[in-house]
C-alpha cells in the first residue's frame, strides 16, 4: 500500500500498533475519539480563561475529589450506609500490552530512521525531518506549551485517518515535492561546485 516514496509494507493501523489506541487515532471508536477532543478542548479553554496551571488544577481536583470520597466513606460507616459506589480501579493487561506495543513500535521506528539519517543512508527521511523540525520551530515560536499540546492532540487524531483515507494521493504529492526539492538541491550543488572551480581557475 502506498507509493515507493515511503516504502511502507504495513497499513497505517498496523504502524500505529493495530490495537485499541490505533482504533481511537483512526476514528474507529468515534464516540471515544470525539469525547477526547471535546474534553481536551474544554480543559484548554478553562486553563486559558482561569489562568490555572496544569499542576495546580490537577492538585486541587484530586484534593477535592479525595476529600469528598473520604468524608462520604467515613460518614457511611458511621451511619451504616453504603460506601461510595466506586468501580474497581484496575488497568487491564490488554490495555498495557497495546500501549507498550505502540510505544515500542514508535521508538524502534524513530531509532531506525535516526540511524539512517545520521549515517547519510536516507536523504528522503532527512528532508522530511528538516521540514518537520522547521515547522515545529515556527509553531513553537508563535504558541504556548498548552496550545501546542492541544494542537498536537488534534493532529494525532486527524492526520492518521486523513492519511489512511488519501494515502496514495498524499504519497504521490509528497514524491513530487521531494523530486522538486532534490532537483533544486542538485542545481544549488552544481552552482556551488562551478563557483569553486571558477575561483580555482582565476587563482
Amino acid at each position: 500500500m502506498g507509493s515507493s516514496f515511503f516504502k511502507k509494507q504495513r497499513t497505517v493501523h498496523q504502524i500505529l500498533g493495530g490495537g485499541f489506541v490505533a482504533d481511537v487515532m483512526l476514528w474507529r471508536r468515534r464516540d471515544l475519539t470525539w469525547g477526547i477532543l471535546i474534553v481536551t478542548l474544554a480543559a484548554w479553554m478553562m486553563f486559558e480563561i482561569s489562568g490555572y496551571t496544569l499542576l495546580s488544577f490537577t492538585s486541587n481536583v484530586f484534593l477535592l475529589l479525595f476529600t469528598i470520597l473520604f468524608l462520604w466513606a467515613k460518614s457511611a460507616a458511621i451511619l451504616n450506609r453504603a460506601p461510595p459506589p466506586l468501580p474497581h480501579l484496575h488497568l487491564s493487561q490488554e490495555s498495557v500490552n497495546e500501549a507498550s506495543t505502540l510505544i515500542h513500535n514508535v521508538i524502534n521506528t524513530s531509532l531506525s530512521i535516526s540511524e539512517d539519517i545520521a549515517l547519510g543512508r536516507d536523504s528522503k527521511a532527512f528532508v522530511r525531518l528538516v521540514l518537520v523540525l522547521v515547522t515545529i520551530s515556527v509553531i513553537g515560536s508563535l504558541a504556548s506549551f498548552l496550545i501546542l499540546t492541544y494542537i498536537s492532540l488534534v493532529l494525532v487524531l486527524t492526520v492518521p485517518p486523513v492519511y489512511e483515507r488519501y494515502e496514495l494521493q498524499i504519497d504521490d504529492y509528497a514524491g513530487m515535492a521531494y523530486t522538486k526539492m532534490q532537483h533544486l538541491y542538485t542545481r544549488i550543488h552544481q552552482l556551488h561546485i562551478s563557483s569553486i572551480i571558477h575561483k580555482r581557475k582565476i587563482n
